[in-house]
């Protein structure tokens, strides 16, 4: 009978592998901040297009709005536009759009 280690409250305990499933709710306990919901949305700015794997986990059904506006201009009038962009948006959520 196989055994596996598992990470639990900052150590590891053993488990049976016929016991052990990682489910996508027992794999996000494990995140950076697991109490805190997923973002809805995510702004980019200065028109940077990458993520530098942050929160990569948690973005998975994010939808993101970038913008050319650089961190220290961004004011209320910019987060006005991107919540009208995300308002926009037909979320799915990794669906397929019906036709």
């Amino acid at each position: 009978m196989e055994k596996k280690q598992v990470a639990e409250n900052g150590g590891f305990v053993e488990e049976k592998a016929e016991n052990f499933k990682i489910t996508e709710e027992e794999f996000s306990k494990y995140m950076y901040r697991p109490e805190i919901p997923d973002p809805e949305l995510v702004i980019r700015t200065s028109g940077e297009f990458r993520i530098s794997n942050f929160l990569l986990w948690e973005i998975a059904y994010s939808e993101f709005y970038i913008t050319d506006t650089y961190w220290p201009d961004f004011d209320e009038k910019e987060i006005d536009k991107a919540i009208e962009s995300y308002n926009q948006r037909d979320r799915r959520f990794g669906g397929v759009k019906n036709v």
